[in-house]
């Protein structure tokens, strides 16, 4: 989120200016695209943020878990969304060719989806990675150990090669 936070606050600091400053045309509605989703990303940045500093009680296995999936599964979707938002900007520049009229506000905009979009196209699965990376290196190595005791009633872990069950038979 922090990342997020600071892209959206150097887009909306720069475009607010570029926006105030250029005159008609194409490089305005640009500036304007920027600023307008820039605010939905601040907006989005800063409860993030709020909630990562709050400190988490100790979870179980099973909700860490369900936590891990989750993330992952949504930086996967909104790389989806993302890849719509470059679309959309090629859509509205492609139309911008043959609607004369609003050339500067469609072409304006599309640069500015495809920026934007293209941002957290990079952003989401540079996350997705390093979450996927994350349980990769600390969740399966614990997870390989963790099996069914031989009754079926409760769990074994695995210390160094050793289970409780071997422990308790060499004792």
């Amino acid at each position: 989120m922090l990342g997020l936070g600071s892209w959206a606050t150097v887009n909306f600091v720069a475009s607010g200016i570029g926006w105030a400053t250029t005159p008609e045309g194409e490089a305005r509605y640009f500036h304007q695209m920027n600023v307008l989703w820039n605010t939905v990303n601040i907006g989005l940045a800063i409860p993030g943020l709020i909630k990562a500093r709050k400190d988490n009680p100790a979870i179980g296995i099973s909700e860490s878990l369900n936590a891990q999936r989750k993330t992952e599964t949504i930086f996967l979707f909104n790389s989806g969304l993302d890849i719509a938002y470059i679309s959309s900007g090629l859509i509205l520049r492609s139309e911008a060719k043959s609607n004369l009229e609003k050339r500067d506000q469609f072409n304006g905009f599309g640069s500015g989806l495809i920026l934007q979009g293209g941002f957290l196209l990079v952003f989401d699965m540079t996350a997705y990675f390093i979450h996927r990376s994350h349980a990769k290196k600390k969740l399966s190595p614990f997870m390989d150990r963790l099996q069914l005791s031989s009754t079926g009633i409760g769990l074994n872990y695995q210390l160094d090669g050793l289970s409780y069950t071997s422990i308790k038979q060499r004792l």
